[in-house]
């Protein structure tokens, strides 16, 4: 786990301390970072929404093969893979935007927790060093040690240099100089700080990263009932979370600094500003009632295209079909097949796929 922090945390850091150079301020080098991040991934939202709208559209037929066969799995399984066949659908496609964005966030969170690396660009000697020495100061048995592991260490050495005026001279002077000039305020608050139940305005922080995941989740939770999430285990599920995540947040933002609180702050408002904006442009229930249609409309051409041939070849006007090419069931059958795909392709963004003899079997 730590190869994929540092894998994908390297080249997101140099994202961030470009954005410190340029604002030489923490809070708006934050805002900036997290803007900058939400729009490399909001292509894999748009992607992932349209693949939702889409399942949802299939999720009438899928219920009823599952029906069909519950006492046959093996028939089951193969009916639902002939549906996705036939309708050009790849049941993963929806998962690949989570499967990138996974990594990705893991590497956001390597950038936050470690200023020091990412940020100041110290050494990763010097810096494990400075936790070493931190250690010590404290004692290796001592809360604020065990607080302050892993992907935390840094703020080891942050809490060092508040509490012990010495540690500086034993770690090294220049570090502690950088340390000191490195602005990490925001609107008067000080982000390297910890926010405590003292009354005071960082404690905002904390309150605030538990509202908006709240309200991050109650907007989830809406989009995903408009794209036809009637799954009670699901929903069960998501309510779960609903109350769970915001409640984490609230917990752990007490633990870490407040620069961390900020950013799930930053992540959660930008992320409602995009559900926001995902359900303007690719309005769930509009898509759905608009894909209805289109497949309404196909099937009525069909109808009435089988009702005119049949008319044609009744009246003798066909005397010949071979002769005259008139096109088989079999054929219309793949013209049709042809021109969903084609429109789903177009619609979705996905790779067209041509339409084959097992297809029509």
């Amino acid at each position: 786990m730590n190869f994929i922090y540092t894998v994908i945390g390297y080249p997101l850091g140099w994202v961030m301390w470009a954005c410190y150079q340029v604002l030489h301020n923490y809070g708006l080098a934050l805002i900036v970072f997290t803007l900058v991040t939400k729009l490399i991934l909001l292509p894999m939202g748009i992607k992932q929404q349209k693949s939702s709208v889409k399942m949802a559209l299939f999720k009438p037929k899928m219920d009823a093969i599952t029906k069909q066969y519950a006492n046959n799995k093996q028939k089951q399984q193969e009916e639902l893979a002939a549906l996705y066949e036939k309708e050009g659908y790849n049941p993963m496609s929806g998962c690949l935007p989570l499967l990138i964005q996974f990594p990705i966030l893991f590497g956001l969170i390597d950038v936050i927790y470690k200023p020091l690396t990412h940020i100041l660009r110290f050494g990763s000697a010097d810096i494990q060093r400075g936790i070493e020495l931190a250690t010590k100061f404290f004692g290796p048995d001592s809360a604020i040690v065990k607080q302050n592991v892993g992907l935390r260490a840094e703020n080891l050495i942050f809490k060092a240099l508040e509490t012990y005026p010495e540690f500086a001279q034993q770690w090294g002077q220049g570090f502690a100089d950088k340390i000191a000039k490195f602005d990490q305020s925001f609107l008067g608050l000080d982000l390297s700080q910890t926010p405590s139940l003292r009354l005071e305005w960082l404690l905002l922080i904390p309150i605030i990263s538990g509202i908006t995941a709240f309200l991050l989740s109650r907007i989830t939770m809406k989009m995903t009932a408009a794209t036809g999430g009637d799954n009670a285990a699901v929903n069960g599920m998501s309510k779960s979370m609903m109350l769970m995540m915001p409640l984490m947040s609230l917990v752990i933002a007490f633990q870490v600094p407040a620069g961390v609180g900020m950013y799930w702050i930053l992540t959660n408002l930008f992320s409602m500003a995009q559900s926001w904006y995902l359900n303007k442009k690719y309005n769930p229930a509009e898509m759905l009632e608009k894909a209805k249609a289109e497949e309404e409309q196909r099937k009525e051409t069909e109808r009435a295209e089988r009702a005119e041939l049949k008319k044609k070849m009744a009246s003798g006007e066909y005397k010949n079909i071979e002769k005259e090419k008139i096109m088989t069931q079999k054929e219309l059958n793949r013209k049709k097949l042809a021109e969903a795909r084609r429109r789903d392709a177009e619609k979705y963004g996905e790779e067209y796929k041509e339409v084959t003899d097992e297809d029509l079997k």
